[in-house]
């Protein structure tokens, strides 16, 4: 029986991320609040919209167009792994920044590519069609797949693509429509020394001086098509793009964001949580702490391996330094004894009800079993995994695990590209000190029933010494010669496959892989499996028992809206942090000797004689702020917007204190951070010269 739900408008804080197709049930709260749209501004699928103006960018972002020629703004930190990829020792953009002068002079950039929404639809009763409470969670699973592909098979037209998702674990399905363009190209960053100002030291951190901004374009073909690159392509012109307001921001004023956060996992059960704070987190945190200092020492000697590292170490620290503040909230919020609490509740109202007075002894059965392989599961991505060489030979295992459905040519083709890509960034030395170090905490913590044999086998051969084994492996391994492997790749698929089942490092990975497959996740997806379909059901109770709650579904990488206020916190006691930096806090903090705060000279000059022009607020320049926005991972690049859909800002961050919002949202201290729109054209003025592409911005009067 499909389950529609139905939002309630009562709000007692700003929490939540909002489907824009129901927004029409928090309007009359958006706008007691400062809104001044209709929803219909936010979303339409019969006129031009604000919704129009949003892309996810690469799959793992959010971009907004600030043009009518497919100008795109996003944050420095989305576009890093482009830019990096552009930067060489003689070209170093992310050292130098980068801006092209036209469209002539704009970089085409591989595999980046950016989705449009068009349209979105409640697909539930279709999703469930057939479906009976007789059915196995296998049979059900199977069902729903067939009823997916006969609702995109049937709703979608030639050029689109698209998704049915699931919400509330379940008991919705909704038809996400996209256009996706494939021609995208680096207009303009600023030097990592303004884009990502402050480094690791600053990031998840308030208050924030960081210019975390880039710019690209989308390109189309004549008739204004997505279209694969091509020097014919010209700049997409968009149904709608943003206004920009220049009047700032104030304390209290109404916030919205668009975009496309990641994930959360706001109703977990208690175990769950306890899993995160007593070893899931603490356990991670200290894997990537080994790998940082090593990449971190390495990168300090020597600037090409800055340039090699400086994307991959950025990705690593990022969840470092968010699992460290989650961990730390959930703890000061006592998450686990309020999930406890509201359970107990739950059993309490629950007891006379048999669809769900079992729940909680089955959520607690399984969760016992289920956190055993979650711990190796943690330990052979964060450690084996993480290796790099051991990552990039398992590109090559469709050779010889005789399940590959990809023709032999289009393999080798595709690994002749990521093999050309991973030597130019690739040390052997920081990967040879990550293998020993990661490899040894592995084995030290990993049961040994769930240690592959193979890798057993050669640890007790070296007499138990990881660094003999390492030396063996990347000795007699082709995998460290970008000519070796260049060579295997042309060879026919027989000889290939001989000398990959030949390799030691590949063999190592193989069978424990194999293992691991077998061993570990595979019962953990059975686990997982059961758990979810315990979720569907508990996720239903809790609505029943709670009818008067505000229940938005979880972010699943899907469109959403989620609005509050600019606004300052407390962290502890004594201390109030307000809601705007401005660029002494950027001058106070330069430090020609800390790559990290070293900041372009030029940036010195303007603020020493304080020549802001038209971007000034009170003798200075605002260059972040922060509100009560509910964010994740993805709303990185997404739009602030003010009450009248204007954009203010580009979201790029949270505070380290509210990192935990992922799992309990705290309106009194969980704030997302924004660079100013105000510093962006800034940057682009007095800094870069780039003044030129202002003229194609709308600016709202």
């Amino acid at each position: 029986m499909a389950l529609h739900l139905l939002y309630v408008t009562a709000v007692l804080a700003d929490e939540g991320m909002w489907l824009p197709p129901l927004i029409e049930s928090r309007i009359i709260d958006m706008q007691a609040k400062g809104l001044k749209l209709s929803a219909e501004d936010i979303y339409s699928i019969n006129r031009a919209c604000l919704k129009d103006a949003i892309v996810q960018f690469g799959g793992g972002c959010t971009a907004e167009l600030i043009s009518d020629k497919g100008l795109l703004l996003t944050n420095h930190h989305c576009g890093f792994g482009q830019i990096q990829a552009h930067s060489s020792e003689a070209r170093d953009y992310l050292k130098d920044g980068f801006w092209a002068g036209n469209l002539n002079e704009e970089l085409p950039c591989k595999k980046l590519s950016v989705r449009m929404l068009l349209r979105m639809k409640d697909v539930t009763d279709q999703a469930l069609k057939g479906v009976t409470t007789r059915m196995s969670d296998i049979e059900r699973a199977s069902k729903i797949n067939k009823n997916k592909t006969a609702i995109i098979k049937s709703e979608v037209k030639k050029g689109e693509q698209a998704t049915v998702e699931s919400l509330y674990y379940g008991n919705q399905f909704y038809l996400f429509v996209y256009q996706v363009f494939e021609d995208v190209r680096l207009v303009g960053a600023p030097p990592s020394s303004i884009g990502k100002f402050g480094g690791d030291t600053d990031n998840w951190m308030w208050p924030r001086h960081t210019g975390d901004f880039s710019l690209f374009r989308i390109y189309a073909d004549k008739d204004n098509k997505p279209a694969p690159y091509s020097e014919d392509n010209v700049p997409y012109r968009p149904h709608t793009s943003l206004r920009i307001s220049l009047k700032g921001i104030k304390e209290n004023d109404f916030t919205f964001i668009y975009g496309v956060p990641a994930r959360t996992s706001e109703y977990l059960y208690s175990e769950a949580v306890k899993y995160i704070v007593t070893y899931g987190n603490p356990e991670k945190i200290k894997l990537r702490s080994i790998r940082l200092n090593i990449m971190k020492n390495e990168m300090a000697q020597h600037a090409g391996t800055r340039i090699k590292y400086a994307s991959k170490q950025a990705s690593v620290a990022n969840a470092w330094k968010k699992w460290q503040g989650e961990l730390k909230g959930l703890i000061h919020l006592k998450t686990v004894e309020k999930k406890q609490a509201l359970e107990a509740q739950f059993a309490a109202w629950a007891v006379d009800k048999p669809e769900y007075n079992a729940l909680l002894p089955r959520f607690a059965e399984y969760y016992k079993k289920w956190q055993v392989y979650a711990a190796v599961r943690d330990y052979q991505m964060e450690a084996f995994n993480a290796i790099e060489i051991i990552n990039y030979a398992a590109a090559f295992a469709p050779f010889t695990d005789g399940q590959n459905t990809v023709p032999d040519t289009v393999m080798k083709r595709r690994l002749q590209t990521r093999t050309v890509d991973f030597f130019k960034d690739y040390s052997p030395i920081i990967d040879k000190q990550i293998f020993v170090a990661l490899l040894t905490e592995y084995l030290q913590h990993v049961p040994e029933a769930f240690i592959p044999p193979a890798l057993q086998e050669a640890h007790k051969k070296y007499n138990a010494d990881v660094s003999a084994l390492s030396d063996a492996l990347y000795t007699h391994t082709i995998f460290t010669s970008q000519e070796a492997v260049e060579r295997l790749l042309q060879q026919n698929k027989n000889e290939l496959v001989q000398v990959l089942l030949h390799d030691p490092l590949f063999m190592l990975y193989k069978n424990s892989n194999d293992f691991y497959r077998e061993n570990v996740e595979k019962p953990y997806r059975t686990l997982q499996a059961q758990v979810d379909a315990l979720y569907r059901d508990y996720m239903r109770g809790l609505m029943a028992f709670q009818p008067n709650r505000d229940f938005y579904p979880d972010a699943n990488s899907t469109l959403r809206v989620s609005y509050g206020k600019v606004a300052g916190y407390s962290p502890m006691n004594a201390v109030y942090y307000l809601p705007q930096s401005t660029i002494e806090g950027i001058m106070e903090k330069d430090n020609p000797d800390i790559y990290d705060y070293n900041i372009p000279q030029r940036l010195r000059e303007v603020a020493a004689a304080k020549d802001y022009g038209r971007w000034a607020e009170n003798g200075t320049v605002p260059v972040a702020f922060i509100a009560t926005n509910h964010t994740t991972g993805g709303n990185s690049g997404s739009p602030v917007l003010n009450g009248n859909g204007e954009l203010i800002g580009i979201n790029f961050d949270r505070t380290w204190e509210s990192t935990m919002s992922d799992v309990e949202y705290d309106p009194e201290i969980c704030r997302n951070i924004a660079v100013d729109i105000r510093y962006v054209l800034f940057v682009m003025d007095k800094i870069a010269g780039a003044s030129y592409l202002l003229d194609e911005m709308n600016f709202a009067m």
